[in-house]
């Protein structure tokens, strides 16, 4: 170890010794490097990674899901479909398999690369429109969709009044008669506890290079939201990540009232995901928001 990773690493570790606490939500940003190309290439492969959910739900339980889907919106061949943060499109070429055009949004770069390749794969091609978009920027106001996605908790990481913002332009990129499936943590489940972690590894998520990962996650009552902050120490170097993530739960009456605020007339509730079969369903809530 050289004596500039020496004093890397003791300042990083410095630095985690004189970090402030607790951390408040919305003080940080909470993008995680999305958008960075390397980082991008490694939460690909968690999408891809069909042993567990972390990012992406393992491809039976997706399957069931889009299966739901495809029946509680009423879909069917001809129509069109808005996939917000979409991934690598695995959800959003299933729909276009079954004769959907779809639009799908997302901030990753290796992601949405991944999604345009799948759907030449997949002969569907002609049927997805992939575009590198950040959703806080998004405008398919007009768009007239029949319907649109946002899964997966995604929602969570913006403050509410972003969210509604966010909410507001899905809203307007519909038919008058388009509907919004929205999933979200079912929030008397979320963990309210204060805890921290550690683990170390050869190459994951946080680098392709030995790293040692540090975590703590607090709780804040009044807000109804966690934060994650994480201290990535890169062994080869001795630098640090630092990256902070929160998350805002809602109780579902906050939410329907929400979604009615941003233009939905009509809103239908299912926990756990209405009954499909997946193993974490009990944690999750599904909102079905239609204009008309």
């Amino acid at each position: 170890m050289t004596n500039n990773t020496n004093r890397s690493l003791a300042d990083a570790l410095w630095k985690i010794y004189h970090r402030p606490e607790p951390v408040q939500p919305w003080t940080q940003d909470s993008d995680l490097f999305w958008n960075d190309p390397a980082f991008s290439e490694r939460i690909l492969r968690e999408h891809l990674d069909d042993t567990h959910g972390a990012a992406s739900r393992e491809s039976s339980e997706r399957m069931d899901q889009i299966d739901w889907l495809w029946s509680t919106l009423d879909m069917r061949s001809g129509q069109s479909l808005f996939d917000v943060t979409c991934g690598p499109g695995l959800y959003a070429v299933e729909f276009a398999k079954r004769g959907c055009q779809v639009t799908g949004i997302d901030f990753s770069p290796a992601s949405i690369a991944y999604a345009e390749d799948l759907a030449v794969i997949e002969g569907v091609a002609d049927k997805c429109d992939f575009a590198l978009q950040d959703i806080r920027e998004m405008d398919y106001r007009g768009s007239n969709f029949d319907a649109a996605l946002l899964l997966y908790g995604q929602l969570a990481v913006f403050p509410k009044e972003k969210a509604l913002a966010i909410l507001s332009t899905i809203a307007q990129s519909l038919k008058p008669e388009g509907c919004l499936c929205l999933e979200l943590l079912n929030q008397a489940h979320v963990d309210k506890t204060n805890s921290s972690w550690w683990f170390t590894d050869d190459t994951g998520l946080w680098d392709d290079q030995p790293f040692l990962h540090l975590g703590e996650r607090s709780w804040h009552p009044v807000e109804q939201a966690s934060v994650e902050r994480y201290y990535i120490i890169h062994l080869e170097t001795g630098q640090l990540t630092e990256m902070y993530l929160t998350d805002q739960t809602y109780a579902v009456d906050t939410m329907v009232t929400m979604l009615k605020e941003a233009g939905f007339n009509s809103v239908q509730v299912y926990p756990a995901w209405g009954g499909v079969p997946l193993a974490d369903a009990e944690e999750w809530v599904v909102y079905v928001a239609c204009k008309s």
